[in-house]
């Protein structure tokens, strides 16, 4: 199992749910207070414990609670915010993991002996690192670790599974990226003004920074970033080359090619394509499956589920530790 696989799963599960709130495939989550008192959710007729949301929310609270070396709940940053945000991705991530496991069963996929037997060393390393404070605050046993572990591993299991037949083939021209500066004006008049000043040769940067309406002088794009006309004449350019005004159907765009091709940035662009790619083929299937789940949120336990910021839950590689297990 690939571990970049593993990761881009991570990022995908972290949004469906965030995005649209409590929703799974555009489909309300019914608040309910009809669960059991270690129910978080129930999708599909498969429940989300509470020691398995508090894993994920210790977890979460410290890889989002800290941000370039500064501990944003020492700051008292915007607490209630960032606990709202850590509680919709935590539920975002338990909830799309339940679904993409149900459509595992659906279509007879399962974890291998190894693969089980990986996640049994990977649950008990993360389960020995975990503090008395830790254990206590979970309630997770090394079994609970298990699960969790089986059921994300299977997740990301299936996504590979709905994403392996998509092209990773992405040509240069595709993915190419272009550093440049640009000028947009509104009206043919301030259009002729600025024409005049560059066919005459002042600095484009000078002129830019008197005419200029966007917010950014200096611009990096690739492909459907900029409106169709101006793509295709950028993309014509070569370097320290001015292109003429460009009209659109919200004003005029004159363009300084400064590196018609950055390498570097297009190769990390051809992952982004690739992801893009994957993402719609997954998200075929699976939004299609989802549809079709019923779900209801545990209400009560779930507002009651607070997270312990005192400094005593230190834990941040849960995930971390299955990604490197299953590379």
């Amino acid at each position: 199992m690939k571990k970049n696989k593993m990761r881009l799963l991570a990022g995908a599960l972290a949004v469906t749910l965030l995005l649209g709130g409590c929703r799974i495939g555009g489909k309300e989550i019914v608040i309910t207070g009809g669960l059991g008192s270690q129910d978080v959710c129930k999708i599909g007729g498969t429940s989300c414990k509470l020691t398995e949301a508090r894993v994920y929310l210790a977890n979460y609270q410290n890889i989002y609670g800290k941000s370039y070396g500064i501990d944003l709940w020492e700051q008292n940053f915007q607490r209630e915010e960032l606990t709202k945000y850590i509680k919709e991705i935590a539920l975002s991530q338990m909830s799309k993991v339940v679904c993409m496991d149900l459509l595992a069963k659906e279509r007879g996929i399962t974890l291998s002996g190894e693969e089980k037997k990986e996640i049994r060393a990977a649950a008990a390393e993360y389960y020995q690192s975990l503090t008395d404070a830790e254990l206590d605050y979970t309630k997770a046993s090394e079994s609970d670790i298990v699960s969790m572990y089986e059921d994300y591993v299977l997740a990301d299991k299936v996504y590979r599974s709905l994403t392996k037949g998509v092209d990773a083939e992405v040509s240069d021209d595709e993915a190419r990226i272009m550093e440049a500066m640009q000028i947009f004006v509104k009206g043919r008049k301030k259009s002729k003004e600025v024409e005049k000043k560059l066919k005459e040769g002042e600095d484009f940067a000078a002129v830019a920074s008197n005419y200029n309406m966007k917010p950014e002088i200096e611009i990096t794009f690739g492909r459907g970033v900029l409106p169709k006309e101006v793509e295709e004449a950028a993309f014509e350019l070569e370097n320290e080359e001015i292109s003429d005004g460009i009209k659109t159907e919200d004003g005029f765009y004159f363009i300084k090619c400064i590196n018609k091709f950055n390498e570097a940035l297009t190769d990390d662009n051809k992952s982004n394509i690739v992801a893009a790619r994957e993402k719609a083929a997954f998200d075929d299937v699976y939004e299609e499956f989802v549809s079709g789940l019923s779900s209801k949120l545990n209400e009560e336990v779930w507002d009651d589920v607070t997270l312990l910021t005192d400094g005593s839950i230190r834990t941040d590689s849960f995930f971390q530790v299955i990604e490197d297990a299953m590379d």
